[in-house]
Parts: structure tokens; sequence; C-alpha cells
């Protein structure tokens, strides 16, 4: 290092402090002067001192703190994610032996054999002008170690290098590549992430996560990294690492971050590659309560009275990701008091419930929802979950279930509730069968709730707020006896600045009355089952998510982007 441009001079530190002597100092000189090298380095190599002793006098003499070794990256992405923002080649940053990483702060923190070199300070003050950059001493084993794991993974992933199948199977059990799965998949549970994204693209691909609901990009890196990656992620999920023109599923058990995961894993071949998408399911997740869901007071009073109903078809619809298995894991918690036989069959488990048997479906092998559910009739159950009805036949065995003294719970496909009886008998079920058996329908979405750190009480103008309270004018009763709370989102770093953590349900219910039941036996339009049922106390999900929004539990923006209508707007 350049120490003669510093005071007090290395040497001369060394001396006071009485760790070297001075017949130590005249031989690294002379050595020096022959062979070059920096002070310290040649006073080491002769066995002077220790490489210790070194950073500490030179952490004195520079201002520089010693960085530890368990604070510098394990990963090699981590310093190339950096490296690739500054828009240098990675070469020169081997060359001049230097490395960088972001923390979550966007703060750099640099490395490097010679942090006083010239020409890297010049070049790092031209290009890390945003955010605040710390400089570290390191060892030079640490260091080399990083170089090192750096350069095989920049060698590994060069272009034209991923083709060959077995040189992909060996990149993929290669230190780089197990390193940067896991360390993904590590993230992505710190950040709350229910799904990983891999998404290929003409010369990069992105890992994007997503976190209650919403798809945020994580990373963004060359494309030629890619296929050692997944064939690393569909090497431990058991698929075909060769096969890449038909999708594929798989599965895998592990441990990340202290807690147990089952991740399912699915891969879709593209135009430009494999997009691959990794649902991470935890295996001890704690079951919610009914009353941790998010319905108001009036629905909750509804919902818990239905499935203590002692037979007949309750349905719970909404899209994909809507927390419908959710709320029938809720609700089979609520009723079993071990004094009935309560049998559920699925696709997959998710979730695992103590006094209940839970029945795994498998259509690949024959034994699907209707062939379990017909098996499930044989054990004398009292109550019956089914993960979702798909098709006739499964609807046609739920409903001889409902009539022959069973309560059934199942899921439906379908965008509000009144559209259930429709779907159901454009299935093929008799009208009569469907009025009779069904008990009621509930249609649900998740909206993020607004965090509780940085949320900040906002304005509604005018002209919007009288438009939410004609819609929120049928309510009723839900309306909670207090002055609107209007909250807006912010941004902190408890909610990793997106201004929502976690989220809740936003219900609309349908009781299945005698003047229901008459619209249902004569195929009445939707619209008019809808006008009976919101004459009978009825509010749509947006009504229920307003409610909320009125509270201070989610905000408007998130009701109207999550909710199909549109006769509402956010000015």
């Amino acid at each position: 290092m350049s120490e003669s441009s510093y005071k007090p001079r290395l040497g001369e530190m060394l001396q006071k402090a009485g760790l070297v002597t001075d017949q130590d100092i005249q031989r690294a000189l002379e050595f020096q002067a022959h062979f070059g090298g920096e002070l310290g380095g040649v006073l080491i190599r002769m066995g002077a001192i220790s490489e210790e002793t070194l950073l500490t006098v030179l952490s004195q003499q520079l201002d520089l703190p010693v960085i530890s070794s368990k604070d510098i990256p394990l990963d090699a992405i981590t310093f190339l994610a950096a490296i690739e923002k500054t828009g240098i080649e990675k070469e020169w940053w081997l060359d001049q032996q230097l490395l960088i990483w972001e923390d979550e702060r966007a703060h750099v923190h640099c490395i490097a054999r010679d942090p006083l070199a010239d020409t890297v300070n010049e070049v790092l003050a031209q290009k890390l002008t945003e955010h605040p950059v710390t400089w570290y001493l390191v060892r030079n084993q640490d260091l080399e170690r990083v170089l090192d794991s750096v350069a095989k993974f920049q060698a590994h992933f060069s272009p034209g290098y991923t083709d060959d199948i077995n040189l992909l199977r060996e990149l993929a059990e290669g230190a780089p590549v197990i390193e940067f799965v896991n360390n993904m998949l590590s993230q992505a549970v710190e950040k709350r992430a229910s799904d990983v994204h891999i998404e290929p693209e003409e010369h990069t691909f992105w890992v994007r996560y997503r976190v209650d609901g919403v798809l945020y990009e994580h990373l963004n890196l060359p494309r030629e990294r890619f296929n050692p990656i997944a064939s690393r992620i569909k090497l431990i999920s058991g698929l075909d690492i060769a096969e890449r023109r038909l999708p594929q599923d798989g599965r895998l058990n592990t441990r990340v971050s202290g807690q147990e995961l089952d991740i399912r894993v699915s891969c879709l071949p593209g135009v430009h590659g494999e997009s691959i998408v990794l649902r991470l399911l935890p295996k001890q997740r704690q079951t919610s309560r009914l009353e941790q869901l998010g319905f108001a007071p009036d629905h909750y009073e509804w919902f818990t009275r239905w499935i203590t109903e002692p037979h007949g078809i309750i349905l719970v619809t909404g899209p994909t990701g809507s927390g419908k298995s959710t709320t029938l894991y809720a609700a089979l918690d609520a009723i079993n008091n071990h004094s009935q036989k309560i049998i559920t069959v699925e696709d997959p488990v998710e979730y695992q419930l103590q006094g209940v048997t839970q029945v795994q479906a498998h259509s690949e092998i024959g034994y699907t929802f209707a062939h379990a559910l017909r098996a499930i009739l044989r054990q004398d159950p009292d109550i019956i979950m089914i993960g979702e009805i798909r098709d006739r036949e499964t609807s046609e065995i739920a409903i001889q279930a409902a009539l022959t003294g069973h309560m059934v719970l199942s899921t439906l496909h379908t965008n509000d509730a009144i559209s259930a009886f429709t779907r159901l008998i454009d299935m093929g079920i008799e009208p009569f069968l469907v009025a009779t058996t069904l008990k009621a329908v509930q249609a649900q979405r998740l909206v993020r709730r607004l965090c509780e750190h940085c949320a900040i009480p906002t304005h509604i103008p005018h002209d919007l707020h009288s438009q939410l309270t004609e819609l929120l004018s049928n309510i009723g009763n839900a309306l909670p006896q207090q002055s609107p709370y209007w909250r807006q989102v912010q941004g902190c770093p408890a909610c990793q600045n997106t201004g929502y953590k976690g989220r809740v349900g936003i219900y609309e219910l349908v009781y299945i009355t005698p003047e229901m039941q008459n619209l249902i036996l004569s195929n009445a339009p939707v619209n008019q089952m809808r006008t009976l049922a919101i004459q009978q106390g009825f509010r749509n999900l947006r009504q229920d998510g307003l409610l909320k929004a009125y509270q201070g539990i989610t905000s408007i923006e998130e009701v109207l982007r999550v909710t199909e209508e549109t006769s509402v707007s956010v000015v």
C-alpha cells in the first residue's frame, strides 16, 4: 500500500509500538528496493509481523475498519449484482483485486488488495456517486477466497459454456450455483414471499418475489447465467434437466432460514427459455382462526352459524390465491370439537390439521377427487371438505353427500358469490338439487394491510367522498360507529418500503333463503338474484373492502385494485 504518503508512516508506527526492530525495517526496505512490493507485505513475508498485527496498525493509520470474514457475503452473485450496476467490465474488478457489494439500505461496501490505489479511487469516485461508500481492510485469505469465487462463477457462466447437459449437471452441483439458489430462497423467506419467479428474456433473466400478492423485482442478471441455475432447481426438485420443451412439475422439502419448507416447482417452456415458479409453503404454519381473517361482525356471525349446520353445502369462491383454502382450514379448526369425523380430500394438502383425516388426491394415477370421495363416504364422516369442485362428477358426489346428511365445505372458481349457482347448473346439476343442498356461498379476495409503522391519515376529496358514501350507504348496521379513518401508504424499512405488510380478506356472503331457492329453481338471471340478495342485506366485495378502508385497515387504492368494479376512481 502507499503508506509513504501518510503521516505517521507505517514503519514508524510499527517501531513505536515495539512490533518491529530497526533491523527489521532496514531489511524490509532493502528487499523492497530490489523486488518491489508493499512494506507491510514484505514484513509479513519476512516473518517480522503477522497479518493480524499489520491490519491492526493499518486500521489506526488509515482510519479504516478491518472487516471480519463473517461480514463478507458468501455468494458471488451478491458482488456481481453490485458490479453490474456500475457498468464496468467484471474483468477490471478482478484485475484490480477489488470487490463491492450493497446492503439492504443500498450502502456500498468495498474491499481491495490496495484501497489506496489512485486508479481504483478515481474510477469509484466517478461511478459510485448515488450511495454512501464504506471501505474496509481485509485479510488476504478472505479476499482471495471471494475473488476466486467470483472468478469461477464468471467463468462458469460465460457464453457458450452452458449448452452441454453433463456440464450443466456439473455446474448445478458447483458451489457458486448452490450458493445462489440457497441465498435466493433465504432472501425470499426473509421478505415473506409466497412465490419466487425466475423469468428468462433474450439477454437477461429476472428473479421476482411475490409478497402479499404483488410481484416485486429482486434481481436482473445476464441470460448466460440462467441455465445452470434452472438446472440446479430442477435437480433438487426431481425434474429432468435435459427436458426443456415440455412443462414439468416437481417438489422438494428443505430448511431455509430456520423454517421447514415444502416447495412446489413449475417449469413452463417459453420463447427465451423456461419460466420457473417456486411456491413456498411453510410446513409449520399455524392455522389461522376465523376471527383473524378480517370478517366484519355481521359476516363473522353469519359464517360461524353456517358452518355449524348439520348438513348441506357451503361454497367459498374466488380466483387462485384469494385465500379460499385458508378460510376452509379456519372453518374446520373452528368446528373441530373431536365429536365429529372430519375428512378432507385435497390436491395438494397444504396444511396439516390435528384431529382431521386428510386425503391427498393423485389425478396422475387416477385417484381423483371423485374417486376419493366415493371412498370417503364409506368412512362414516360427519363433515367433508373438498379442495375444489372442478367437474360434474365431483359436484354430483358432493350433492349426494349433502342429501345423505353430511356437511360439505368446498371451493369453486367464480368471480362472485351469485355466479356459483349458475356455475353448478352449467356443470349439469339440476337446479332443484342446487337449490335444496346449497346453504350459503361466500366470495372473497385478499387486500394488503397498511403498514402500522408508517401509514398516515389522508383526506378524501369531496367528490370521491360522496361516491364512497353512496357505496357504503347500503351497509347499514355493519358500518362501525366511528369516524372515518382513511389512511394512505408511505413506506418504511418495516414494510420494505411498500407501505403494506400482511393481508386481510374482503368478503361477500349470500345465504340461500326460500326466496333465493325459488329464483334458482326458475333459473332466473344473475342480476335478479343479486337484486334479491341486496334486499336481504348483501354487500359486494368492493363495499366490504371500502368498509375496511373506512376503518384504516387498508387503503382505497388497494381496494380498487383488487375489486373488479370500475364505477369509483381515485382522484
